[in-house]
C-alpha cells in the first residue's frame, strides 16, 4: 500500500498537472480491483469460520415454522381466518446427494456472503477510481450515491430474505404434480433459490439509482416511465402472483414495495430532467451575454 502511494506521488511530481496515461489508469484500476478482491476474500474466510450462524441462523431459518415471517403470517392468518397465510408449518428436510456436496456448498455460501458484505467497500473502491475525473459537486453526489446504493441493496436483500424467501420456499416445496411424487430438496437447490431471490431483490431495489443514471445519459425520460407504468404494474403483479400463495395479502406484500420504487424512479427522473433543463438554460444565457 505504501509502495503504491509512493509510486503515485512520483508520477505526480513528474507530471505537475496530475494527468495520467492510459497505462497508468489501468495500473490504478488494477490496485482498486486487487483491494476489492482482498476484502471479499477476507470476509469470505470470516463467513466460512462462522458456519453455524450462517447456515442454522440465517440460510436454513426461512424454511422453519419458528422463522419470524412464518410466525407473523400464521398469526395474521388465524386472526383473519385465512389458512393460506400460515406457511412453512412443516420443516423442509434437505438432502445432499454428492460426497463433497456439503463442503462445496459451504465454500460457495461463504463466497456469496463475502460478496454481499463487501459490496459497500467494492463500490467505495470504484468511486475512488472515478473521483479524480469528477468536479467537486459531482464528487459529493457520487459519494452520497455510494451510501444510497449500499442502503438500497441491503434493504432489497433483507426484503427478499424476510418477505419473498419464505413465500417462495413454501410454494416451491409444497407444490406437487401428483401425490405419488415426493419432494426431496437438494441443499444446493435450496440455497441457490434463496441466494437468487435475495440478490435479485437487492438489485431490483437499485431501480431509483439505475433510473437516475439512465435519465442522466438520456436513455430514458419521465414520459417513457409514465407511458409504460401500466406495463410495469402488470409485470409486477404477475411475478407476485407466481411466487406467493394464492391470497391477496401476500401478493400486496410483494407488489407494494416494487410499485413504490417505480414511482420513486419517476420522481427522480423528473428531477434529473429539470436539472438538465436548468443547466442548459443557464448555458444559453451565458452564451447570449
Amino acid at each position: 500500500m505504501a509502495t503504491e502511494q509512493k509510486t503515485t506521488e512520483q508520477k505526480k511530481r513528474k507530471n505537475p498537472e496530475g494527468e495520467m496515461s492510459f497505462l497508468e489508469h489501468l495500473e490504478e484500476l488494477r490496485w482498486h480491483i486487487i483491494r476489492s478482491v482482498i476484502a471479499i476474500f477476507v470476509l469470505m474466510i470470516v463467513a466460512f469460520m462462522f458456519k453455524n450462524i450462517i447456515f442454522d441462523k440465517i440460510i436454513l431459518a426461512p424454511k422453519n415454522p419458528e422463522f419470524f415471517t412464518n410466525r407473523i403470517l400464521c398469526r395474521l392468518g388465524e386472526l383473519v381466518n385465512v389458512k393460506a397465510l400460515c406457511i412453512n408449518t412443516k420443516p423442509v428436510n434437505l438432502i445432499s446427494i454428492k460426497m463433497a456436496g456439503q463442503i462445496t456448498t459451504h465454500i460457495t455460501v461463504a463466497l456469496v456472503a463475502g460478496l454481499i458484505i463487501a459490496f459497500p467497500y467494492v463500490l467505495y473502491e470504484f468511486w475512488k477510481f472515478f473521483r479524480p475525473a469528477l468536479h467537486n459537486n459531482e464528487q459529493q453526489v457520487a459519494k452520497g450515491g455510494v451510501v444510497v446504493t449500499s442502503l438500497l441493496f441491503f434493504t432489497g436483500v433483507l426484503f427478499g430474505y424476510y418477505a419473498l424467501a419464505p413465500l417462495s420456499i413454501h410454494f416451491l416445496t409444497t407444490y406437487e404434480v401428483s401425490a405419488d411424487v415426493v419432494n426431496q430438496i437438494n441443499i444446493r437447490s435450496y440455497i441457490g433459490t434463496l441466494t437468487s431471490i435475495c440478490l435479485a431483490t437487492g438489485l431490483i431495489f437499485e431501480l431509483p439509482v439505475i433510473t437516475y443514471f439512465l435519465t442522466k445519459v438520456g436513455i430514458i425520460t419521465p414520459g417513457f416511465l409514465t407511458k409504460y407504468r401500466k406495463h410495469a404494474v402488470l409485470i409486477i403483479v404477475i411475478v407476485a402472483a407466481i411466487i406467493t400463495p394464492p391470497d391477496v395479502f401476500s401478493q400486496m406484500l410483494v407488489c407494494i414495495p416494487l410499485l413504490i420504487l417505480y414511482e420513486v424512479g419517476i420522481v427522480i427522473s423528473k428531477r434529473v430532467v429539470k436539472q438538465k433543463e436548468m443547466k442548459h438554460k443557464e448555458f444559453m444565457n451565458e452564451t447570449a451575454s
